[in-house]
């Protein structure tokens, strides 16, 4: 039987296209509003409003580990996308009920219980649609990387809308017309996606449906799996609204995984299991991991104590004097590329943590101080956030194109370089603006033209480090660690992402929420935040060549090359569950 085709795709790939671009049409306009809803109408602090924003955010990036896992294992990606889908939907309708503003209003709980929906939806949900992309088509299909720019294109489109449409909505209409055209988009997404099963082929399906049937307790276990989804929603209401409770939750989990990940290179992957080690450097890293465990949970605790910060530090020289004497005593190339991957999970806090300021100190910032007047009409504030998706689109295929010219003539740089750049340019970002700001006066409003320089800068190094490190994950992670090295990346965004809720908390300290005071902290923050990512990224340059070799892209084995859920072209780091190695890149 010929297979339906539109534009030489399977038309199960225009369902997920439109599935997907009606849900990031939802998530980014409910976020381009989401930061001027918690100062203006719940009149949190600048501080508090970035520190909620940032564990916000950095939730709904660890949760799709969790949803991926249990598509793999249990529900498959098709019924986990649908049980995401109508989980957004619902938290995005609820936004819609504003009350009467204020801390005291009893409202506010359904809006915390609407932050509850929408991180565990998007945990079912992101990432699991992007893994039915790929099973849409045969491992070794040369259309695979071409489906997955079309998806991203659709991914980029909605949040472009969505900002406009919600933005405009949310600002001059009210919060309710805004926060319920989101819910409508994500609704219409829900529909798109329940109407075009058929055209899925049986796609994204459990890989044991008897599992699902199978009674727990008299109940079939997919009811009950559906049933701890809801419970998580209980348990995230509670967890939102302690945002310390989430930075330490953050902390000790990234340390713990990115830990084991460690283990397992020094350890496993040369010596068969990790107590077959050497025993002194057994010792060694372990004596490491504890001190920067507790050196890192009493800085948390009191960070003015600069003698835990040491403790911590000390652990960090026994990790890495445990690395270089593993590697001075033994050969193991896949050990090295797991130094790489950590070396770059490293690094996306750093990025992600000045790029989302997006959504948090630069929207404030965007509002407040900000000529935003355009032919006699003020452009909102929130529809600054749509220029990152506008360049996206454009300039997206232009960056494709630059690395495989300079490919062909041994010009293209590695991919520690290129992370390099990435971290350079979002700091350059931020010390633009704050020397355009500075030389026009602090007493005079910004150039919006500023900030469109800085979103350019940014997304140019967005599209040097994001779909870079993308495919650096699914090149150089072994396809026994593909999941955890996934669950790694996901972690280390989300990392980035209650970063950026801290960093803005500090442009919004002190009480300074207006007036030159308050333009010259997000300046001062910015500048310094931009010449230390300068600083890094640069550092990151230096050492790149080093960092290179230890890829050894020469000796990685064509059939060992697995894909991961969530390709190269995902300008967005949005990926899958753990059960990747399935998919063979080409």
């Amino acid at each position: 039987m010929t297979e339906k085709t539109f534009l030489g795709h399977p038309l199960g790939l225009i369902i997920l296209f439109f599935a997907e671009m009606w849900e990031r049409f939802s998530f980014y306009g409910m976020r381009a509003l989401l930061i001027f809803y918690l100062t203006k109408h719940w009149l949190y602090s600048d501080s508090d409003a970035s520190v909620i924003y940032g564990a916000y955010t950095s939730l709904v990036y660890i949760t799709p580990v969790l949803g991926g896992w249990l598509a793999d294992r249990y529900l498959g990606q098709r019924k986990a996308v649908m049980f995401g889908a109508v989980v957004l939907t619902l938290g995005h309708l609820l936004m819609a009920f504003e009350g009467n503003g204020g801390q005291g209003d009893p409202t506010i709980n359904i809006f915390w219980l609407a932050l509850s929906f929408i991180i565990v939806g998007s945990g079912f949900l992101k990432g699991n649609i992007s893994v039915i992309v790929g099973q849409l088509y045969p491992i070794k299909d040369v259309r695979r990387d071409g489906a997955y720019t079309i998806f991203y294109m659709g991914i980029n489109l909605g949040s472009l809308i969505g900002v406009l449409i919600t933005g405009y909505l949310g600002e001059q209409y009210g919060w309710s017309y805004g926060f319920g055209a989101a819910g409508i988009g994500m609704l219409l997404g829900l529909v798109v996606f329940v109407l075009g099963k058929p055209l899925l082929l049986g796609k994204g399906e459990a890989h044991t449906p008897a599992l699902l049937k199978e009674r727990v307790a008299g109940v079939p276990r997919e009811w009950l799996l559906y049933g701890a989804g809801v419970a998580a929603i209980g348990v995230l209401w509670v967890l939102i609204q302690l945002q310390a409770v989430v930075g330490w939750l953050l902390m000790l989990s990234g340390i713990t995984l990115l830990s084991y990940i460690l283990a397992i290179a020094l350890f496993q992957l040369p010596y068969g299991k990790i107590g077959n080690g050497p025993k002194s450097s057994l010792q060694l890293y372990g004596g490491g991991v504890a001190l920067l465990t507790i050196g890192s949970i009493l800085y948390l605790w009191n960070p003015l104590n600069i003698v835990f910060a040491l403790i911590a530090l000390a652990g960090l020289v026994l990790i890495i004097a445990t690395c270089v004497k593993e590697a001075a005593n033994t050969r193991h190339h896949a050990r090295d590329r797991i130094f790489v991957i950590i070396f770059l999970l490293i690094l996306q806090p750093v990025f992600w943590g000045l790029f989302e300021q997006a959504g948090a100190s630069v929207n404030l910032y965007t509002d407040r101080y900000v000529d935003r007047m355009l032919f006699g009409w003020e452009v909102p504030a929130t529809w600054f956030q749509s220029v990152n998706s506008a360049f996206i689109l454009l300039l997206g295929p232009v960056f494709a194109w630059a690395w495989t010219a300079l490919g062909r003539r041994g010009l293209e740089p590695s991919t520690p370089a290129k992370f390099g750049l990435g971290i350079i340019q979002v700091g350059l970002g931020f010390m633009v603006l704050n020397w355009g700001a500075q030389a026009m006066g602090v007493d005079a409003q910004t150039s919006m033209w500023l900030i469109v320089l800085l979103y350019l800068l940014h997304t140019m190094g967005e599209l040097s480090l994001s779909p870079v490190g993308l495919s650096a994950m699914n090149r150089l992670a072994p396809w026994h660690m593909a999941g955890l090295i996934m669950g790694g990346w996901f972690f280390a965004t989300a990392g980035g992402n209650f970063v950026a809720g801290q960093i803005s908390a500090l442009a919004g300290a002190d009480g300074a929420e207006g007036g030159e005071a308050a333009k010259e902290l997000y300046l001062q923050v910015w500048n310094t935040v931009g010449w230390v990512a300068f600083g890094i990224g640069l550092a990151v340059l230096i050492i790149s060549p080093f960092i290179k070799k230890l890829q050894h892209l020469d000796t990685l084995e064509e059939d060992s090359d697995r894909a991961m859920a969530g390709q190269s072209e995902l300008a967005e780091p949005q990926a899958a569950g753990r059960d990747t190695w399935k998919e063979m890149r080409d």
